[in-house]
């Protein structure tokens, strides 16, 4: 889209000018556009991005708040988000007290209270990785009725007018899992492949929904979050498809113990991410299961799915590189915070609530994932440092570390 057209006159102090492909704003700042460039493609493992956004930084004011949820759903918020947050903002010219990123530890309380706070010192702009849909939406009134920004990191919220939300496309991650999964039936060799479901927490997140859509539609032939028992397509039998509540590992691995003591004939399984394979992969090796026989799936390339795909106990895992989503995060707040209006190139997308759930539809940045497994693991996860390439060559061995091309 063009500019629109300034007249040739003084600024009048404050105004804002927008426009979708960049802006200019002025009120005691620097002029500044948005850089033509900036797009959800933009981002890369060394930030460089991140330069080019110093004059809208410079055109802003105000605190961006980041909350992230809990240490114990993941190690990325530790690990990883917290590090590349932090120098998303760095590279971009913030201060260190430009921007807070705070932990709630679990606590729905905690969360609140530091969202409180942010609002309280002045910013203009949270980033919030929700620890439910509750929280957030009490979150999302609090910085509305001040005025504030939210962007929904990797998890949305589907409340008010100026909620954006900065994540990885669902409903590929899904597909990815499907087409992996569909693949390892042939380089598996697994015949009559009778299939068992375990679906991520669908009771409470919205992405999970989005994950089973995915791989359901390329499996199956239907974009629907849970499959009929006794589908069948291309060869394949659906023996039976189950939600572990929240996440939940332990409940999923209760629900594969008994299903898989019910149908013992199960030979293929697709999970909604790799704590949930680990659940089943589990269970398999109780039953003296070898390698390369079962196919499990999953997403997140965690250490343990890695370690699971490297020793053939699991096809492969979505890598979702956190790097790319704290810079997109921290662009977009950027913008934000500048007062202007997010271009097409870096807003692609949208969410909406499930059907039958309350919400609105919010604009998205939707960033691309992709599929990891033996023939490209060392040139992806391993050689971004998302898993500590030492703790995994001594739970895997060197000799498989080195058999898959990792040293």
């Amino acid at each position: 889209m063009r500019f629109a057209k300034l007249v040739p006159t003084l600024f009048i102090v404050g105004l804002v000018v927008m426009a979708c492909g960049g802006g200019t704003t002025t009120g005691g700042a620097s002029p500044a556009t948005i850089p033509s460039s900036l797009s959800v493609s933009s981002f890369d493992v060394s930030m460089s991005a991140m330069s080019t956004l110093k004059g809208l930084h410079g055109a802003g004011s105000g605190l961006v708040g980041v909350l992230l949820p809990d240490t114990t759903s993941s190690t990325r918020w530790v690990n990883s988000d917290l590090p590349y947050l932090t120098t998303a903002f760095q590279m971009a010219g913030y201060s260190a007290s430009e921007f807070k990123i705070d932990n709630a530890q679990g606590s729905d309380a905690t969360q609140i209270a530091q969202a409180t706070a942010d609002i309280t010192l002045g910013a203009k702009v949270l980033v919030v990785a929700q620890l439910d849909i509750p929280t957030a939406t009490t979150i999302q009134a609090a910085a509305a009725a001040k005025g504030v920004k939210v962007i929904a990191y990797d998890r949305a919220i589907f409340t008010g007018t100026n909620t954006y939300y900065v994540s990885f496309d669902n409903v590929q991650v899904g597909k990815l899992i499907g087409q992996g999964f569909k693949d390892c039936l042939t380089a598996w060799n697994v015949s009559s492949p009778k299939v068992f479901t375990l679906n991520g927490g669908e009771d409470t997140d919205p992405n999970a929904i989005d994950f089973a859509k995915g791989y359901n539609q390329v499996v199956w032939g239907d974009a629907i979050p849970q499959e009929t028992v006794g589908k069948t397509a291309n060869g394949a039998t659906l023996v039976g498809d189950q939600v572990a509540p929240a996440w939940d590992n332990a409940k999923g691995q209760a629900i594969f113990q008994n299903q898989y003591t019910a149908h013992p004939e199960i030979n293929a399984t697709i999970e909604a991410n790799d704590g949930l394979a680990n659940a089943v992969v589990t269970v398999l090796k109780q039953n003296h299961v070898p390698a390369n026989k079962v196919p499990t799936v999953g997403q997140d390339a965690s250490l343990g799915g890695v370690e699971n795909v490297l020793t053939g106990y699991q096809c492969g895992t979505v890598y979702k590189a956190v790097y790319l989503e704290a810079g997109d995060a921290v662009a977009l707040a950027t913008i934000l915070r500048a007062g202007l209006t997010p271009p097409a190139a870096l807003i692609n997308g949208s969410t909406s609530p499930p059907p039958g759930k309350a919400g609105t539809t919010q604009p998205a940045s939707l960033l691309a994932p992709q599929w990891a497994n033996k023939a490209n693991m060392a040139s992806t996860v391993v050689k971004d440092g998302f898993v500590d390439k030492a703790a995994l060559c001594q739970a895997v061995t060197a000799a498989v570390c080195a058999a898959n091309g990792i040293s």
